[in-house]
């Protein structure tokens, strides 16, 4: 399967969200030009003059998809692409019912691959977001790509809007993976393009895209602030508790790469750092001297969670990441220092 080649254009789905923006300024950077799906022209009005204000807004051009589960959204964007990083897609805990979050998650990326057969006529690859939410669920020791988080989508099918939001969340992930690989695997003998799906953790890192206050924050990012910046959960419980994570530049060159990497084709890929334990990150803001943020005192917390070395509950194999990718992670302390760094620039 072909992949792309240099100045080609990319279509990046949801492209004023925290990782889409990530994945665009990456893309532009390396030489190629990006339509952006945004949700509204003051939106792609922002993403213009913030790439215009770095120096490589030349090549990047909107189109406004103000409903990712409309039929027929997607239709006029894919047309002229080389290449599709399908980003856009929900991702929050306040579900009501499970429809809220899986209808829009299913349906756009279905939407988007139907799209891609009807008008995509120049599209050699597919590149999808998902997440280990899709992976995780059932017991591991360390999971695989090979894993599918069916325990979330059991709990929304038996339960419906008795089930919990972070289930619901989960079950769009696994429910529109899975129906990108099925849709893939039955257009496979007709179709010119390949899919290739990314399974991050848990996001963090600076975000570039249009938020101006903490309370508009993305779900994962507004997590750390809770925890680090604000020091809103105090109990050694709580710190104590664990995950997996990567930075969101690295998620951003993961799409990159996949995209450009013949071997990526057809692959399901986690894009894992490591595990975390939220003292860590507590521990590592206080190690900072001088601190970027000095009006705010970190908590403390409980360093001597950390004594033994304790490992996160979710582990995540990386052999295929390795091989395909072959991505140098950003760095718990190197992350630490540059979300600090942006928040202090806003004045939070």
């Amino acid at each position: 399967m072909p992949t792309i080649d240099k100045g080609d254009k990319i279509l990046v789905t949801g492209a004023n969200g925290y990782i889409a923006a990530w994945v665009t300024r990456l893309l532009l950077e390396r030489g190629y030009a990006v339509r952006g799906t945004v949700r509204s022209e003051d939106k792609g009005e922002f993403m213009k003059n913030y790439f215009n204000g770095v120096g490589i807004g030349e090549k990047f051009e909107t189109v406004i998809v103000d409903d990712i589960s409309r039929d027929g959204v997607f239709d006029e964007a894919v047309k002229g692409v080389h290449a599709i990083a399908h980003t856009a897609s929900p991702f929050h805990f306040r579900s009501k019912e499970p429809k809220e979050i899986i209808e829009p998650a299913v349906k756009g990326t279905i939407g988007i691959l139907e799209a891609t057969i009807k008008h995509g006529h120049d599209v050699k690859r597919i590149v999808i977001t998902s997440s280990t939410a899709a992976i995780m669920g059932n017991q591991a020791e360390i999971f695989t790509e090979a894993d599918w988080n069916n325990v979330s989508v059991k709990e929304v099918d038996g339960k419906g809007s008795e089930a919990s939001p972070i289930h619901m969340y989960c079950a769009s992930k696994a429910l529109a993976e899975k129906a990108a690989w099925n849709f893939y695997e039955k257009h496979a003998g007709a179709i010119k393009w390949d899919i290739t799906t990314l399974n991050p953790p848990y996001v963090f890192g600076p975000a570039i895209h249009d938020v101006r206050a903490v309370e508009s924050l993305n779900t994962s990012l507004a997590l750390w602030y809770d925890y680090v910046v604000k020091g809103s959960i105090k109990s050694k419980e709580a710190l104590a508790d664990s995950n997996s994570w990567v930075d969101v530049r690295d998620i951003a060159l993961a799409h990159a790469i996949a995209l450009e990497n013949k071997e990526a084709g057809g692959e399901r890929i986690i894009i894992n750092e490591g595990g975390y334990i939220w003292q860590e990150w507590l521990s590592i803001a206080n190690s900072i001297t001088p601190s970027p943020l000095p009006s705010r005192a970190f908590l403390l917390g409980f360093p001597e969670i950390l004594e033994g070395n304790p490992v996160s509950k979710f582990r995540f194999q990386k052999s295929k990441e390795e091989q395909i990718l072959g991505i140098k992670f950003y760095t718990k302390a190197e992350t630490t220092k540059d979300i600090l760094d942006d928040f202090a620039r806003r004045g939070w």
